[in-house]
């Protein structure tokens, strides 16, 4: 069986990204690289979506970009701006055929179905599929999304909901994220911040079908796609081992109080990809020891206090878009992490530390 250089295990947005980076940089000219991936063709199955706080290298495949936004409790709405920081929407299907149109062209670079069809025991290996035990006590945003198309102009697509709570919690913490790509298409899609013990939060279809006809008022409309996943609020099991690596939300790149994973995903590309030639000595790249301990606290309320959520999300929106945004994507001075403390219910938090 053939050696590699390198081998990326999961040919997702982690393993694609990181591939991408290391061939525009040359870093593959007098190496090998092998994909293991065992899905037979790529096409659209996911949408990620940021605020643009660095730059990336898929602004091609940005699906459309928004630079005002709502957020909604019961009775009450706020409207912001985040023109320092677009929110952006990346199309999965245009960012597979862009990355793999270009690992086309390097004859070093090739994909298998299975680990077992190629001789990785010399090889440095960057693995992207988490390793993930259940556990009841575990919290998950877990969602499901469809696009819809409307015959006649409806939505306001200079403007995108990131948070409707005016919909049944179940004593859990949910909300409808709105995404309007034009007049007459949108994404919209329920997502709920739970245990996932409780099946019934699963019943999608209803929650969105309801939200459309009864609270967006719309009835004419027709679902061209639809996506479903779940995203783990916790750090999958880590083990180090020698001459490996784990990217993606297996190497801890996704933000556990957002879910934010597609930014944390490229700069850990770029950073891997400018150490590449001492990767086994380098130091691990990982979100900041800071954000860890201010989500296991944020996620300590959550857990405890679901019903309080709605007002939680909407008074930490109530401090400067740039600073929240900055906030939640990693990028936030401490000045700027104690205006969205200070905007938290102090004694619930404070109990949630010492818990």
């Amino acid at each position: 069986m053939k050696e590699f250089d390198y081998v990326i295990i999961g040919g997702g947005c982690a393993g694609l990204s990181l591939a991408y980076e290391l061939e525009i940089h040359k870093k593959l000219k007098d190496k090998t690289l092998a994909i293991i991936e065992p899905r037979t063709e790529y096409k659209k199955d996911k949408t990620w979506s940021f605020w643009k706080v660095v730059n990336h290298n898929f602004n091609d495949c940005v699906k459309k970009s928004w630079e005002n936004f709502t957020i909604n409790i019961p009775k009450n709405t706020n409207h912001l701006q985040c023109t320092n920081y677009p929110y952006q929407s990346v199309d999965s299907e245009l960012f597979y055929e862009k990355i793999n149109n270009k690992l086309k062209e390097n004859k070093n670079i090739s994909f298998f179905k299975n680990i077992s069809e190629i001789n990785s025991k010399n090889s440095f290996i960057f693995n992207s599929v988490p390793s993930i035990k259940k556990d009841y006590r575990n919290l998950w945003q877990h969602f499901c999304g469809v696009e819809i198309e409307t015959q006649n102009n409806f939505f306001d697509d200079e403007i995108f909901n990131l948070m409707d709570f005016n919909c049944d919690q179940r004593e859990s913490v949910h909300f409808f994220y709105t995404l309007p790509y034009s007049k007459t298409k949108a994404l919209v899609e329920t997502t709920w911040l739970s245990k996932m013990n409780d099946n019934s939060q699963k019943d999608y279809d209803n929650q969105i079908k309801d939200y459309i006809e009864n609270h967006l008022n719309l009835k004419d409309y027709k679902i061209t796609y639809k996506e479903e996943g779940a995203i783990p609020l916790f750090y999958p099991k880590y083990e180090k081992t020698i001459n490996k690596i784990n990217i993606g939300t297996a190497g801890g790149m996704t933000r556990l109080s957002t879910g934010y994973t597609f930014l944390n995903i490229q700069e850990h590309s770029k950073y891997i990809c400018k150490n590449i030639e001492n990767i086994s000595k380098t130091k691990k790249f990982e979100i900041s020891k800071k954000y860890q301990f201010l989500d296991d606290i944020f996620l300590r309320v959550l857990s405890e206090n679901p019903k309080m959520m709605p007002n939680i999300f909407f008074k930490m929106f109530k401090s400067s878009p740039k600073t929240v945004i900055k906030f939640l994507s990693n990028k936030s001075n401490f000045l700027e992490d104690l205006s969205i403390i200070l905007k938290m219910p102090k004694w619930t938090f404070v109990k949630a530390l010492f818990n």
